[in-house]
C-alpha cells in the first residue's frame, strides 16, 4: 500500500545529539502519519488508485484539481526519503561512486557541501532542499523547493533530500536553521543510500 507508514529505520534516539528523540517522535509519528493518512483518504475517487507512489505524486502535481493529494502524497514519499537519507554515524565525505560524482559535477565534496547548505538556508519558508539527478544531462544538481515539491514533481531524480519545515529541527535548534542543516551534512547523511539510489538510475513514469 503506497500510504503505510513504515517504523524508522533507526530507533527514535539512534541520531542524538544532532537529531532528538522527541523531535523525530513528533515529525514521523505525528506530521507524517497524518501526511499518510490524508494521502489515504483522498485517493479514492482520484483515478490514481493502483499506482505507484512516484506515479500518484507526479500525476497528481500536473492536475491542479488534485492539488489537496499531491500535497498530503508528496509530503508522505518526501518523509519516506528523508527518514532513509539519514543513518547513525553519518555525514561527511561519502564513499565510492558517488563521492567521485561529486568531484565531476561540483568540483569538490566542499562545494557540494556549500551549496547544499546554502540552498536549505535559502528555501524561504516551509520546504526542501535536494541532491537530484537531471536524467537529460545525468550531471547532479541542488535543488530546493517549496512544501511538498521534490525533483520528481519536475521530472528529475532525487538522491538525497534534507526537510526544512520547521517541525524538523525547531525543538533541537530553534530559528538556527543553518546549524541544523551543517550537522545533517557532517553527521546525518547516509551514504549508501544515496549510492543506491544513484545505481538505480532515473525514475520512470
Amino acid at each position: 500500500m503506497p500510504f503505510t507508514l513504515p517504523e524508522l529505520p533507526y530507533a527514535y534516539d539512534a541520531l542524538d545529539p544532532y537529531m532528538s528523540a522527541e523531535t523525530l517522535e513528533f515529525h514521523h509519528d505525528k506530521h507524517h502519519a497524518a501526511y499518510a493518512s490524508k494521502a489515504a483518504d483522498l485517493i479514492t475517487g482520484s483515478g490514481l488508485e493502483g499506482k505507484s507512489l512516484e506515479d500518484i505524486v507526479y500525476a497528481s502535481f500536473q492536475d491542479p484539481s488534485k492539488s489537496a493529494l499531491f500535497n498530503n502524497a508528496g509530503q508522505h514519499w518526501n518523509h519516506l526519503q528523508f527518514w532513509q537519507s539519514m543513518k547513525p554515524k553519518g555525514g561527511g565525505v561519502p564513499p565510492g561512486k558517488i563521492m567521485a560524482k561529486i568531484d565531476e559535477d561540483f568540483g569538490s565534496f566542499e562545494a557540494f557541501r556549500g551549496k547544499f547548505i546554502e540552498a536549505g538556508i535559502g528555501q524561504f519558508g516551509s520546504g526542501w532542499c535536494w541532491l537530484a539527478m537531471d536524467p537529460q544531462t545525468g550531471r547532479l544538481e541542488i535543488m530546493k523547493t517549496l512544501n511538498a515539491e521534490s525533483p520528481i514533481a519536475h521530472g528529475k531524480t532525487p538522491l538525497l533530500t534534507c526537510d526544512v519545515w520547521e517541525h524538523s529541527y525547531y525543538l533541537d535548534y530553534r530559528n538556527a536553521r543553518p546549524k541544523y542543516l551543517e550537522a545533517f551534512v557532517d553527521h546525518l547523511v547516509n551514504w549508501e543510500y544515496v549510492e543506491e539510489l544513484l545505481a538505480r538510475g532515473p525514475i520512470k513514469f
